[in-house]
């Protein structure tokens, strides 16, 4: 027998839905039912109850991210009103203080810290063998040396074409270096700082460094057994013939004298157009952000998980930077809660779990917090967790609007407000999620395994913020 599930509501009676079976959407579907009330008026929205007052006073936890630590304390000194979805008031009361445990950084260290996050791997040398060190050593005197006798080489081509060795020569040389391979490394070089993302990311490929730096992890995930070398050796052998079978219909083509702007465009169009094709026909069985939504979003709405190849078609591979992203794993506390209110209310939920998971209705983002201990499967929950408060999120908003839109003009905007108020309250979402999360994550996992997903490991690529369980001496 499935449990129930008590939610009060005000000074009303206490209402008890009962959850079915783990079948995520029929069970979703059903508490969203049964907390959004009819279109009759609302009665006056229930104030929420208060938090202890010692839980509200001073320290609310501890924060740290890469060995740093800070402090995040109830600041009364603040308060004031934000402005959620719809523009609804929402009311911010005492604010959160974060404050550092450590003194800054000095600027030699901010420095080194900003080249080394260009050159080093992230988490060195702890994410790295010791041969590492040696290997790229060798490797940059290498591609020193390669560098240098590139200049001699072009001046040598050059002459021997016929091109006068006249002191301007060296100049035209060195100004071309800076033009076209100066600036090309320089372009690997600024997108080397986001080697992390490729990991999670392998589609997003968006110049020759991402090339590079995806095309193993790509190659791995064809080939079957040990056969990695021999699959790349293929691949590089197919992209070399290409390359130059384009150089010489090139070459072909110029000796026509065809127009420069047509023809560069049309190859251009080209490039773009296998490019993408390229990407997009990769099918791969890990989950990162884009793969695991498109699987959390079928799962909650129809109750499967898509395959591999249903999963990969519908993952989005453009993401511009201005696009809002609705779910935040691994965020900072200041970043989630904006009044300490909430975190005291929603801190019970989850003391058996290795994170948390809330709604600030001013950014309009779920946000899913990790704790120090947690793990590959406790990131896994919480980002499954946050996406079933993102769908309880998105239909409470929903309803509202079609509720507003029935009401009389005269009326609408008071009714209106009142009817926000009492059900976005997403303190009661948050607990009605927990119980869904409790019952169909183990189910979710089940069926991503017999589609082929990978659930040991996931591409998720969490903040590095993390809470700690202890209290600031």
């Amino acid at each position: 027998m499935a449990p129930a599930v008590g939610i009060k509501r005000g000074s009303a009676a206490t209402q008890t839905v009962a959850l079915p079976p783990p079948d995520a959407r029929l069970a979703v579907r059903d508490v969203l039912r049964s907390t959004i009330p009819s279109s009759s008026p609302p009665a006056e929205a229930p104030e929420r109850a208060a938090a202890p007052a010692a839980a509200m006073e001073g320290f609310l936890c501890l924060e740290e991210i890469d060995g740093r630590r800070w402090s995040y304390v109830v600041d009364k000194g603040a308060a004031g009103k934000g402005k959620g979805r719809d523009a609804a008031a929402v009311s911010t009361g005492a604010s959160v203080r974060a404050v550092p445990m450590q003194s800054p950084l000095p600027p030699a260290e901010e420095i080194m810290a900003f080249i080394r996050s260009y050159v080093v791997p992230e988490g060195f040398p702890d994410s790295v063998t010791p041969s590492y060190v040696p290997y790229m050593t060798w490797r940059a005197l290498k591609h020193f040396f390669g560098g240098a006798m590139g200049v001699f080489t072009t001046r040598t081509l050059l002459s021997s074409v016929g091109v006068s060795q006249s002191k301007a020569t060296p100049g035209a040389i060195a100004i071309n270096w800076i033009l076209k391979d100066g600036a090309g490394r320089v372009g690997k070089m600024l997108f080397a700082r986001q080697g992390k993302k490729f990991d999670y990311d392998l589609k997003q490929n968006v110049a020759a460094v991402t090339s590079t730096s995806t095309r193993t992890p790509i190659y791995k995930a064809y080939a079957r057994g040990e056969n990695i070398g021999d699959v790349t050796a293929k691949g590089e052998s197919v992209a070399n013939i290409a390359d130059l079978l384009g150089t010489g219909l090139s070459i072909f083509i110029t000796k026509r004298n065809p127009s420069l702007v047509t023809s560069f465009a049309f190859l251009s169009c080209g490039y773009l157009l296998s490019s993408y094709r390229e990407v997009r026909s990769v099918v791969l069985n890990t989950l990162n952000r884009a793969r695991f939504t498109v699987a959390v979003d079928s799962f909650i709405k129809t109750g499967y998980v898509p395959s591999l190849k249903e999963g990969n078609s519908q993952e989005t591979v453009f993401n511009p930077p201005w696009r809002h992203e609705p779910v935040a794993i691994g965020s900072r506390f200041g970043e989630a809660f904006e009044e300490p209110a909430s975190f005291v209310a929603i801190r019970p939920l989850f003391e058996d779990e290795r994170y948390m998971v809330t709604y600030n209705p001013t950014k309009d983002k779920v946000y899913a917090l990790l704790k120090d201990q947690a793990k590959s499967d406790d990131i896994l929950k919480a980002a499954f967790h946050a996406h079933v408060l993102l769908h309880f999120i998105n239909a409470s908003h929903a309803r509202m609007l079609k509720q507003k839109q029935k009401q009389a003009n005269s009326t609408r905007s008071d009714n209106y407000e009142n009817l926000y108020s009492r059900n976005m309250d997403f303190l009661a979402h948050i607990a009605e999620s927990c119980k869904i999360v409790s019952s169909s994550y183990g189910t979710f996992k089940k069926k991503a395994r017999e589609q082929g997903w990978i659930m040991s490991e996931s591409l998720l690529n969490p903040g590095k913020a993390r809470l700690c369980q202890t209290r600031p001496q």
